[in-house]
């Protein structure tokens, strides 16, 4: 029963968090490309803030407002486009007061100037829009609307479209590559209910006898999938981390379990500023906000849906123990501020730079509070319960289309090998610092992040991030025995492979250097109990049977 409850888990937890895009692999169209390239009409300006105004009517399931895009040309721009779901109606476009002719193609909206725009000049467009939003059945694994109710027969509203797209419920420019640098976002909700969002709470004014306005404002870089809305029967109570502002929103006959809960934010947070470096968005605060679905990494704004419980649901994704410990979300979706929202992918293929780091925040976390030896078999455990080893970890470029689900542990055990590689420890965390540090606020791409591992380590480790990223084998450490004499080599898609490993025996350990090509073992290394620490290195290898003959 333990087994299939992992199976059906696992097979959930393929399409947890980022909503994966699997099963139209080689099978694009002309709708995956205008979604997930980037043309003239995208790439010839850069946004600069959105102004969002959205009024949510939770009995009609029906929203309604405008999005001010602000932006910046980069070249001369007769033409852009936008994004908006065929099922929203966009109402009119409106640039200095007057109408703008627009067309759609799928979810692409082409929006013509009378004149083309000149270089290097600042903007503004109003999309005012409206419809009912597609309904997510089961979030957060497909993207949508949630219109339910909490346990007192109120509405409760949120909304998660990581991967599906920000362009299903709000028009922007739906495109990793290009984040609007500050966003306001205006909810019109009911007006016995709250409204929370990303940032910081500006007011809240009352519109008429039904609706309230609640104003947010974000001062940092955010993701369009990151800009959400929440609105719930909510209380807010505070805590303070050093000199970041912790806010909370919770149902109201939840807010004891939460301030039980949510104390586990500290440790995390004192945890991570050591290892990983300080939180990428402190003006905007942080905040855990309780959400009808399980999470999802909102910035400045986690969805929590956890509810209240260690685990992921109760349950340990490592099937080792380890993982009744703490709370998967808090520490999961929080990771990701540091990778997936402030260190952004460019390109929806890579992915895994959100969620291979982010996976292996949740090892950090458990050496921080248990001891490494405890995240070492947390990790051992959910490569053996979580990883299937049957496509590659890279997606397929400009077309909107993500990689295997395998880019959470099976890339989290790829940073962890890449840590024993090193074999220094000070060394690793400082590296990790300086990632986050240097590409704070930043969109990135594979090469980019190869490129600093490299120059931070002085290693050639472009194969050794092929052979996880790209291909669907782990690396073996093959042996053969002749004579008597023991060889032993890596067995790779790719061509030279070269990280050390460790081996040990009941005397001592060894650390070796496997190339592609044959090399003997030392023959004064005892083979009584020889074993690769498998642990520390995420690979495959035949020592044992080779031992046995």
């Amino acid at each position: 029963m333990r087994y299939l409850l992992f199976f059906i888990l696992f097979s959930i937890f393929q399409f947890s968090n980022a909503q994966l895009l699997s099963g139209k692999e080689k099978n694009y169209t002309r709708k995956d490309s205008l979604r997930g390239s980037l043309r003239p009409e995208r790439t010839d300006y850069d946004v600069k803030k959105y102004d969002l105004f959205v009024k949510v009517d939770p009995e009609k399931k029906y929203i309604s407002g405008v999005n001010k895009i602000s932006f910046k040309t980069s070249a001369k721009l007769p033409k852009l486009q936008i994004d908006l779901f065929e099922n929203m109606k966009i109402d009119s476009i409106l640039f200095r007061g007057k109408k703008l002719k627009f067309n759609r193609e799928f979810n692409a909206v082409f929006v013509e100037f009378e004149k083309a725009i000149k270089k290097n000049k600042k903007r503004t467009i109003d999309v005012y829009y409206s419809g009912n939003p597609i309904i997510a059945k089961t979030p957060p694994w497909d993207g949508g609307f949630i219109f339910t109710k909490d346990q007192n027969g109120k509405d409760w509203v949120s909304v998660a479209v990581q991967g599906t797209g920000a362009s299903l419920w709000y028009p922007n420019k739906d495109h990793l590559s290009d984040e609007p640098e500050e966003v306001e976002i205006h909810i019109a909700a009911p007006k016995d209910l709250v409204a929370v969002s990303n940032g910081r709470l500006m007011g809240k004014e009352e519109l008429d006898k039904n609706f309230t306005q609640w104003n947010w404002k974000v001062v940092n870089p955010i993701n369009n999938y990151n800009i959400i809305l929440n609105i719930g029967d909510y209380v807010n109570f505070s805590d303070q981390f050093q000199d970041l502002d912790l806010e909370y929103y919770v149902l109201s006959y939840n807010l004891e379990k939460a301030k039980k809960s949510f104390q586990e934010v500290q440790p995390m947070m004192d945890c991570f500023y050591e290892k990983i470096g300080p939180y990428p968005f402190p003006e905007d605060s942080y905040k855990l906000v309780e959400t009808p679905f399980l999470g999802m990494e909102h910035q400045s704004a986690v969805a929590y849906g956890n509810g209240f419980s260690f685990g992921y649901r109760g349950s340990d994704l490592s099937a080792t123990g380890v993982g009744l410990n703490w709370d998967y979300i808090i520490i999961h979706e929080s990771g990701h501020e540091w990778f997936g929202n402030s260190i952004t992918a460019k390109d929806i293929a890579d992915m895994w730079i959100h969620e291979s780091f982010t996976s292996y925040t949740e090892a950090i976390y458990i050496e921080c509070r248990w001891g490494l030896e405890k995240a070492l078999t947390y990790l051992n455990g959910v490569k053996r319960t979580m990883v299937r080893n049957n496509k590659p970890i890279i997606g397929d470029y400009g077309v909107n289309a993500e990689g295997s689900g395998d880019m959470y542990f099976k890339g989290a055990n790829m940073i962890n090998t890449l840590r024993f590689v090193i074999n220094n420890d000070e060394k690793w965390w400082n590296i990790l610092n300086n990632f986050t540090s240097e590409f704070k606020h930043t969109t990135t791409d594979t090469e980019s992040v190869v490129a600093f591992f490299e120059a931070e380590t002085g290693l050639e480790l472009t194969p050794f991030f092929d052979q996880y990223l790209r291909y669907t084998k782990l690396p073996q450490l093959q042996f053969k025995k002749e004579k008597n004499v023991i060889s032993y080599r890596w067995k790779t898609d790719v061509k030279n492979f070269e990280i050390p490993v460790e081996l040990s025996n009941d005397a001592e350990e060894i650390r070796i250097y496997p190339t592609n090509k044959w090399q003997e073992l030392d023959q004064e290394i005892s083979t009584k109990h020889l074993k690769v620490n498998l642990k520390k290195f995420y690979i495959t290898t035949n020592l044992e049977e080779v031992l046995k003959k």
